[in-house]
């Protein structure tokens, strides 16, 4: 029996597409979260098969030992009919995409307790991930965000947010950089997990490259929609040795320099004071819970 990995600690978030039975089987990626994707990706004339491969299918990935979840579709749409499926195969998150709205959010979380009541889950136990995809769900993602408590993320997608802004597409992704840091700044506020955009290019210089900004802005998380671009992912959400070894010394030296009763100290030609040290503890942290819980998998 695999533990559950925390939504904190997911790092790479991987779209499938819901009744392709070829790219289903894609827990060997690597992903630490697989969701089966039913909007977007799955043609309406598709969705009742995608429905049908949701139980099995998601006991299958869980056997493998990751995050199980699914995107339905807009509940005014084909949504209903996905979640009266899905449901039964008891996915760890549902995913909600298009939402501008804190009700839409709402009305989500009303349906998954009612289908948690209907087939015996325990109540509250399936999470949320509200999909920000506009401009109008961009300036109320904090709002969004804590309307239910079963949120314990926000994802940002890329395509459908540029389209909204008229914006014009480019692998730098300078065309996202303002919302990017926008969206973590109102996740975090609101304490859920801000789920990056996926670089939707195939190669993998450029999702490195797009990775390690996001995780310069304070990302941890990212979605995706190639398999192959998940062991990058966690390669750069994931903090090295290198990194783990410098955010040891800082840790040591500004220890050192408090004891002697200075409020900072120099390593480096860099001026350590308490939230460089704090930052360097919680490296430490993360770096350690990452490598625990990888272990396990």
């Amino acid at each position: 029996m695999h533990k559950l990995r925390p939504a904190p600690l997911c790092r790479s978030w991987l779209f499938l597409e819901g009744a392709n039975e070829a790219v289903l089987h894609a827990a060997a990626s690597g992903a630490d979260v697989l969701i089966h994707e039913l909007e977007d990706f799955t043609p309406p004339a598709l969705r009742p098969k995608a429905r049908r491969l949701a139980a099995d299918l998601y006991a299958a990935w869980r056997d493998q030992g990751v995050v199980v979840a699914v995107r339905v579709n807009p509940l005014d749409q084909d949504g209903m009919d996905d979640l009266a499926a899905v449901m039964r195969g008891r996915p760890d998150i549902v995913a909600l995409p298009k939402v501008a709205e804190p009700h839409h959010v709402a009305r989500l979380d009303q349906a998954v307790t009612r289908f948690e009541r209907d087939y015996g889950i325990a109540e509250g136990s399936t999470a949320l991930l509200p999909n920000i995809e506009f401009a109008r769900g961009l300036v109320q993602t904090g709002a969004i965000a804590v309307v239910s408590r079963r949120t314990i993320g926000c994802l940002m997608a890329s395509e459908d947010l540029a389209a909204d802004l008229g914006a014009e597409r480019g692998s730098d992704g300078l065309e996202l950089a303002y919302a990017r840091q926008r969206f973590i700044v109102e996740c975090r506020a609101a304490g859920v997990v801000a789920v990056d955009c996926p670089y939707t290019w195939s190669d993998a210089a450029g999702v490195e490259r797009d990775t390690i900004w996001a995780r310069r802005l304070g990302y941890t998380a990212k979605s995706l929609v190639d398999p192959a671009h998940a062991a990058i992912v966690n390669r750069v959400l994931t903090p090295s040795e290198d990194e783990l070894h410098q955010a040891g010394r800082i840790v040591a030296a500004f220890e050192a320099a408090r004891t002697q009763g200075f409020g900072r100290v120099e390593l480096d030609g860099s001026l350590l004071e308490v939230p460089t040290y704090s930052n360097a503890k919680r490296l430490i942290a993360r770096g350690e819970a990452l490598r625990a819980i990888d272990r396990q998998a």
